[in-house]
This record gives structure tokens, C-alpha cells and sequence, in this order.
């Protein structure tokens, strides 16, 4: 599946629900389906700078994919990076270099959250444009 193709998935899953309490809580869903970090990388290295909660994410490169693992001690900012990893992972560095991750102004994620954790969010996707952007310098050797 395409990153366009799940961004589409989630629109429609997020289309199904009639306010915010609804698209929070399937938010909390999500961040309990993310697939956790290893303790290993829970560590200050691999911490998000720019959350006002405590975000790890790290990202492996397997088959020339990057497989994202994240986790949050927060349950909507949990919900956040799972979003993401979703749409992202197990894709090429140049396909996630590429994604324009429009769904989340679409789904209207930037206005419903504090700013705060609207700088978070955009601090995850600079961290996940990161790795994506090593991952491709590193397969080009």
C-alpha cells in the first residue's frame, strides 16, 4: 500500500466520526496499536526535541524501508506518532522525502491541537524527514 493509499484510509477512518471526542479517542486507539520502541531506544538519543511530552522514535532500515517504532508518555501524543508511523513506515526514504502528509489538514489535526502540541507534531514529522533523509544518503553509498 501506497503512502498516499493509507493516507486515504485514514481520512476515511477519521471522515466515520461526527466530533473531536470521537477522532480523540481514536487517537488513543491508535497510539495502543503502535508498534513500541525498544526499551533500548528509549533514551534521551532518540527523544523528540519540541514535544511538551516525552516522545522516542526510532527508525531502522530493512530491505531498503524504513520501519519507524515510536512510543510517548502521553495518550494523545501516543495517538500522534502512531498516526504517523502509520502512514510512513515500511516505505522507501525518497517515497516519505516526497509525502506531503496533506491528511493532516484534512482531518483538521494542526487546529484541534494546543500549540504546543502542534509543534510537537511538526517536530515528530522533521524527525521521521530526518531519518528518511540519512537513510537515503546512506543507501546512495
Amino acid at each position: 500500500m501506497t503512502i498516499a493509499e493509507k493516507e486515504q484510509e485514514i481520512l476515511e477512518t477519521f471522515s466515520m466520526f461526527e466530533d473531536w471526542m470521537d477522532k480523540y479517542a481514536y487517537l488513543i486507539e491508535l497510539g495502543k496499536e503502535l508498534p513500541l520502541i525498544d526499551q533500548q531506544y528509549k533514551t534521551n538519543q532518540y527523544l523528540i526535541s519540541g514535544c511538551q511530552s516525552r516522545v522516542w522514535l526510532y527508525a531502522d532500515l530493512m530491505d531498503g524501508k524504513v520501519i519507524f517504532t515510536a512510543d510517548s508518555d502521553a495518550v494523545i501524543t501516543k495517538g500522534i506518532v502512531s498516526l504517523l508511523v502509520k502512514a510512513l513506515s515500511g516505505h522507501a526514504p525518497d517515497e516519505i522525502l516526497k509525502a506531503d502528509l496533506g491528511f493532516l489538514e484534512v482531518i483538521g489535526l494542526k487546529e484541534h491541537l494546543s500549540p504546543t502540541r502542534a509543534n510537537g507534531l511538526t517536530s515528530m514529522i522533521k524527525q521521521i524527514q530526518l531519518y528518511a533523509k540519512a537513510y537515503q544518503i546512506k543507501m546512495k553509498q
